[in-house]
């Protein structure tokens, strides 16, 4: 109970722009006025908090003001792709402190490949010049399907070889650093969190668009992961009865119809991209600005094949959000800047059309507020998540107790 009103009063003033007294934490958490000043002092002698100066509001003395301390707590975020793997230093605010990204090597042993990684971590680190004691973990996102309790990647599409690969173990192992490990959907959501204010939707469908496409899933301000951490995986759904067929055996699945790699085979098929230079290329989102741009200038082809992917698209989307009645709708991941221009325009109608909940509540659709490029950052927050998020988990007693 303890870790849990810690964790209530850190998210409280994380979500605080201006920052809070302690009178008006105990009034947002419902605790104890003693309860509130003891966990406080407890957080300022730690340096996860600071008093930022005092605020006169009515008769009484002037209240101090808390906030986060940028200086007490650094992550550490991985973002595995198929093509390219970045890394990042967030501050406890989160800001980037430094970034780098690199070139994923699936020629070689997937184990010596994330060893790397743990080398190019202890790097930035000497490089940020933080304390490696006022970093509380390594948050790694990488493509599903995971074994969340093992901490392993299991096979992922378009990275051959990597089957059961100890993501966890390893990073830890050459980092001396505790590892979070969680699928880079499940981790976009999580930074869509925590860029948000307390004035955001707290039940939501996060939809990346990534080499791949996966859905995030967030209700009551809570990130929700599934039984083993692989909710939201959406590419069997089908959204066009006579699309083309799927190596699932049917026709018309969201990973032969809206994928990016699928999106661009139709564009190079027309001639409006040029011939791939391999038989099964990874897509790259500069090739589907190219492909975005063309539809912007006027080309009929290329508007064509964003519409009817926009259209696609929604058909799963309203799946999902008529299943789990949410009320909102973010697209993200790297490939979304190229896609945004005509979703945005095109997905709200079919959503409206779609939906069984109009009279009760309206679906909005949003872009990210994460910005494109810093899929690190959301490997991040799930440090911060797991620091600083009160979880109903911790409520919970050891279904296991010790003897």
């Amino acid at each position: 109970m303890g870790d849990f009103n810690q964790a209530v009063i850190l998210d409280s003033i994380r979500r605080s722009e201006a920052g809070l007294s302690r009178v008006e934490l105990a009034g947002s958490a419902g605790l104890a006025a003693q309860t509130v000043s003891n966990i406080c002092r407890r957080l300022l002698d730690t340096g996860l908090i600071m008093e930022a100066g005092k605020e006169t509001s009515g008769p009484g003395k002037p209240r101090t003001i808390l906030r986060l301390d940028p200086k007490g707590m650094f992550a550490v975020g991985v973002h595995i792709d198929p093509a390219t793997t970045s890394f990042a230093i967030v501050d406890a605010i989160g800001t980037v402190l430094l970034a780098r990204e690199i070139p994923t090597d699936l020629a070689g042993p997937p184990d010596a490949a994330v060893g790397a990684m743990g080398g190019i971590i202890r790097t930035l680190i000497t490089e940020s010049g933080v304390e490696q004691g006022r970093i509380a973990g390594v948050g790694v996102a990488t493509p599903g399907p995971v074994d969340a309790a093992s901490g392993a990647v299991v096979a992922p599409p378009h990275m051959p070889g990597w089957n059961r690969v100890f993501l966890r173990d390893i990073l830890a192992e050459e980092t001396g650093l505790p590892v979070v490990m969680d699928k880079d959907v499940t981790a976009a959501a999580v930074a869509e969190l925590w860029t948000g204010t307390t004035g955001c939707a707290s039940n939501f469908i996060y939809v990346y668009m990534g080499t791949g496409i996966g859905a995030g899933l967030v209700l009551g301000d809570e990130v929700v992961r599934g039984s083993s951490g692989n909710v939201g995986e959406i590419g069997h759904i089908i959204t066009d009865p006579d699309g083309p067929e799927c190596d699932c055996g049917r026709r018309g699945c969201v990973k032969v119809t809206c994928m990016p790699q699928t999106l661009l085979a139709e564009a190079r098929s027309l001639g409006l991209l040029p011939p791939a230079e391999s038989p099964n290329p990874v897509a790259r989102p500069d090739e589907l600005a190219l492909l975005a741009q063309l539809a912007a200038d006027g080309d009929e082809q290329a508007t064509g094949i964003l519409t009817r992917s926009a259209a696609r698209m929604s058909g799963a989307v309203s799946a999902l959000t008529n299943l789990l009645d949410v009320d909102q709708v973010v697209f993200g991941g790297p490939f979304w800047p190229a896609l945004s221009e005509i979703y945005l325009a095109e997905v709200p109608g079919h959503l409206e059309r779609y939906s069984v909940t109009n009279d009760v509540h309206s679906v909005s659709v949003v872009g990210t507020r994460v910005c494109t490029g810093e899929e690190a950052f959301g490997a991040a927050c799930l440090v911060m998540e797991k620091t600083f998020g009160p979880s109903a988990g911790q409520l919970l007693l050891d279904p296991k107790p010790q003897r």
